[in-house]
């Protein structure tokens, strides 16, 4: 375990003015990003992975961050004066801001939502920090029986939570699987699934998948929606005193956030489950708990909170499996599982024993990064205001630059180029058919850990599954599995029986 003195100095290391330079320059490219109508958390985290290839291991996960806490505030911007979310879990946000800065008060439901963000925000890392250590603590003791159990109820658990039906989760979990086998056999040294590709040895090379599957995708699919959002009308900021946030008027809205901030962080703690699930959830919450519900999507001050809280309480409470065991709980987690990996550390539990002073680091850097979230958003709403009237086309063009830019000088050559533009297709089609990034991203990243651990429990168990009975944690994640499996299968074969009687006969 590590001493109270290196906990202060890993806090002293963050609050370092090179540090704070760094998480700085992450908030505010992700509140930039944010704001950006079409661009999203995932897409910008996939697009700075190359920019931190040569940072330190801390520099590169502080910036990573900060980048993902700017972005998550920064999108509700877009929400509340163009109606349209910067991310999908802002949706929420725009049921109650845009009629509020339509009515008038567009300054006054921003800074509702830039607070709501920055408390919920707060809270969730706080509460990151407080269970993950133990968490961490304990999984250090796990064997290959219970992480082998424990990682394909993971699987299970985020194919049939993470997307609208469980067979389609359970596809892009196999996918994902599939990919991450590809590469030396780690027992045998045979090569698998390389077509006779050298550089394939080692596996499909994670960046080029990622900016594939997420940033260049997604610019297709925006390429797809430009025509129909071209013409979207933006709320222009005023100097109405009636338009300015008051201190009794934020009070009305805490007890909302408080709600919401723990509806989020419970979300976030379930793997899979994502931002959008959160903030509607405390949104229906706070609509149901009001005295007044008829006012909410009307302009009412505790939609923003609640969506707001929620959404940005999501993230860091992603985090908790992520460092207590090393599942990614979201995307954003995947993501950054790939950035470790790039700077040769593990994440998961063995981070407690391995890099205390790492783990703790980027714990204080992500307070570091809330407080800095609170004074770029209030001292730069007029600027991020203005940069929702940037044109799609121009965004467009500059992230596809971007994406192939960063391919380049990784050194990747014409095989990443490749690579990038396979997995873009891919992830398009992925996007269309409603296929869950979640599980496709997490099986990939977890697929190695798996694969040991199974090897590991069989070859010490001789392949007798009567060893799960001495193995009490092993064997309660494997039933709950197996009645995940047969009740989701279950729900998803009922649903398609209603669908068929409701489909006429020919």
């Amino acid at each position: 375990m590590i001493g109270f003195d290196a906990i202060f100095t890993s806090f002293s290391a963050a609050f370092h003015y090179q540090s704070i330079t760094v998480i700085l320059g992450g908030v505010l490219l992700g509140y930039i990003v944010g704001v950006i109508p079409g661009l999203n958390r995932s897409v910008a985290i996939a697009i700075a992975i190359p920019l931190t290839f040569y940072m330190s291991a801390y520099a590169a996960i502080a910036f990573l961050i900060g980048l993902s806490k700017g972005t998550a505030a920064g999108s509700a911007v877009s929400a509340i004066l163009l109606n349209t979310p910067g991310e999908p879990s802002s949706a929420a946000t725009c049921l109650d801001g845009y009629p509020m800065a339509s009515a008038g008060k567009p300054r006054k439901a921003l800074k509702v939502g830039l607070l709501a963000s920055v408390i919920g925000d707060l809270l969730a890392t706080l509460l990151l920090i407080v269970v993950a250590i133990p968490f961490a603590a304990v999984a250090l003791k796990f064997g290959p029986y219970e992480l082998a159990a424990i990682l394909i109820f993971a699987l299970v658990f985020i194919a049939g939570m993470a997307g609208g039906s469980f067979l389609k989760g359970l596809a892009a979990g196999g996918m994902g699987v599939i990919l991450g086998t590809v590469g030396l056999d780690p027992e045998t040294g045979a090569m698998r699934l390389t077509f006779g590709y050298a550089e394939l040895m080692e596996g499909v090379p994670i960046l080029p998948l990622v900016i594939g599957t997420l940033a260049l995708s997604e610019m297709f699919v925006q390429l797809d929606e430009y025509r129909r959002n071209k013409d979207a009308a933006v709320i222009k900021l005023g100097n109405s005193a009636d338009d300015d946030l008051s201190y009794g008027e934020f009070k009305g809205t805490l007890p909302t956030i408080l709600k919401s901030t723990g509806i989020g962080a419970f979300v976030g703690a379930l793997p899979g489950l994502g931002p959008s699930v959160g903030a509607f959830m405390a949104y229906g919450v706070a609509k149901r708990s009001a005295k007044d519900p008829d006012s909410f999507g009307k302009g009412n001050p505790n939609g923003i909170a609640a969506a707001e809280a929620a959404d940005n309480a999501v993230i860091p409470a992603s985090y908790i499996p992520l460092f207590g065991l090393g599942i990614p709980g979201s995307v954003s987690a995947a993501l950054l599982v790939g950035a470790f990996m790039i700077h040769g550390i593990q994440v998961g539990p063995l981070m407690l024993r391995d890099h205390p002073e790492m783990l703790f680091t980027i714990f204080s850097g992500m307070i570091v990064a809330s407080l800095l979230m609170l004074a770029v958003g209030w001292y730069g709403l007029r600027i991020f205001a203005k940069v929702t009237s940037v044109p799609p086309h121009i965004v467009i063009s500059v992230v596809i630059f971007l994406c192939l830019a960063g391919i380049q000088v990784q050194g990747y050559g014409t095989f990443g180029l490749i690579v990038v533009f396979g997995f873009a297709i891919f992830g398009y089609f992925l996007k269309k058919l409603d296929y869950s990034f979640v599980t496709f991203l997490v099986a990939f990243i977890v697929t190695p850990m798996l694969e040991m651990n199974l090897r590991q429990s069989i070859i010490l168990s001789g392949g007798e599954i009567s060893i799960l009975l001495d193995r009490p944690i092993a064997l309660v994640f494997v039933v709950i599995t197996v009645l995940m499996v047969l009740h989701l299968g279950w729900s998803s074969y009922r649903r398609w029986m209603q669908v068929r009687r409701q489909v006429p006969q020919v």
